[in-house]
């Protein structure tokens, strides 16, 4: 008999909108403004003070732009000593390498 642990392809799949959320956007939504749009007001309000422009500015930021992840370089292209048309013609090899 197999034992416990993880398994592939098990689990719900990362971005999938499961019932629960859903129908908590869709009920604020309908109540009125939703703590996005609030958070933006704060931001836009001119008469606020700085520091709570900023502070709505920070929390609205994530539902907004996505943060940018570490990509580590494992390939062996050295572009220092190469002229212009040389690493030209290496990142038009690297991109047929990748299609």
């Amino acid at each position: 008999m197999a034992g416990g642990g993880a398994r592939p392809g098990a689990g719900r799949k990362p971005g999938v909108v499961n019932r629960f959320n859903e129908l908590a956007r869709a009920k604020a939504a309908e109540g009125g403004i939703t703590p996005l749009e609030y958070m933006l007001s704060v931001l836009r309000d001119e008469g606020n003070e700085m520091a709570m422009r900023m502070d709505a500015a920070k929390s609205a930021a994530p539902y907004l732009h996505a943060k940018l992840t570490s990509v580590e370089h494992k390939g062996g292209l050295d572009v220092t000593t190469q002229t212009k048309e040389q690493r030209d013609a290496a990142v038009a090899a690297a991109a047929l390498a990748n299609s």
